[in-house]
């Protein structure tokens, strides 16, 4: 399982350096790094120092010959906050998302396609209680989403495209020992992967929607064939960006989650933390350097 996550990894930066010398490819990407700083001394309404750093790193590259079409994307963030003098720090966002989608067109608009995906975090993930002792809830790896679909891609524009497939393999990998031993993430206790069956929504839309101001948002939706297939799984991104000049940058990201195989920690009336069910919500708002990599196109020369 790990050589195939591997794989997935080194193929995708492979698939944008050979962007630079195949038929047609169009390529873009966009940096950020926010910066927060609060200082405060003898302040009568009492507060806490505190700092935080947050990065952002999306690309995508995207081939187009006759009928086929070939789009590689790749998410990936990382934040940290530290509040009060000798705090620790503390991560406020921890993401790695990588997609691959190649489709055939059998329609002007409609695609056979099939699509592989992976997700998983850079490092550890504390839930802290009212004590300030923590227990680890996840880790690189742990969880970590394999997915490979076939189905029909619906893409009426560049800006938007639906992809519907009633064959979906979704693996759920936890390689923390603790994690799986626990049964975290739907594993059975000592396991390191469940496997599921299913089918699969997922739907993208990103467009600079005025001067400056860009907008993406992304639909995932899973329902598990071989237990309880009522109980559909969401992931519900939003991105928005808003451009001061060429290298500052406000940004304002939204994620939603809902998946019935993910124990959430809620908060009890004690200031302490149980594992239980429910929704995953995540806001991130910032303001910092961006450098955007402007979309191009590459012809070959063969």
């Amino acid at each position: 399982m790990i050589k195939k996550v591997l794989i997935i990894i080194w193929l995708f930066p492979v698939g944008i350096l050979q962007a630079q010398n195949d038929t047609l490819w169009r390529n873009s990407g966009l940096f950020n790094l926010n910066f927060n700083q609060a200082n405060f001394y003898q302040w009568a309404g009492g507060a806490n120092n505190s700092v935080a750093v947050n990065g952002l790193v999306s690309v995508f590259a995207k081939y187009k010959k006759a009928n086929w079409s070939w789009d590689n994307t790749g998410d990936f963030a990382l934040g940290a906050v530290k509040q009060g003098q000798g705090g620790d720090w503390r991560k406020s966002d921890d993401k790695i998302d990588i997609n691959s989608k190649l489709g055939y067109a059998i329609e002007k608009k409609l695609y056979f396609s099939a699509l592989a995906g992976f997700k998983t975090q850079f490092t550890e993930g504390f839930v802290y209680n009212k004590d300030e002792s923590r227990n680890r809830i996840s880790n690189l790896l742990a969880p970590a989403y394999l997915i490979g679909s076939i189905g029909i891609d619906y893409k009426p524009n560049t800006d938007f495209s639906v992809f519907v497939s009633p064959i979906t393999s979704r693996t759920i990998i936890v390689k923390d020992k603790t994690l799986s031993n626990a049964g975290a993430f739907g594993v059975k206790p000592g396991n390191t992967t469940l496997y599921e069956f299913g089918a699969y929504l997922t739907a993208k839309y990103k467009k600079n929607i005025m001067d400056n101001v860009f907008l993406g948002v992304g639909l995932d939706l899973f329902s598990n064939y071989l237990d309880n297939p009522q109980n559909v799984d969401l992931n519900l991104e939003l991105l928005l960006t808003f451009k001061v000049n060429k290298f500052l940058q406000a940004s304002f990201s939204s994620n939603i989650v809902y998946d019935d195989n993910t124990t959430v920690p809620v908060k009890m009336d004690n200031g302490d933390y149980r594992p239980g069910k429910g929704v995953q919500m995540k806001n991130v708002i910032g303001v910092g350097l961006a450098y955007k990599i402007q979309g191009f196109k590459t012809q070959s020369t063969k």
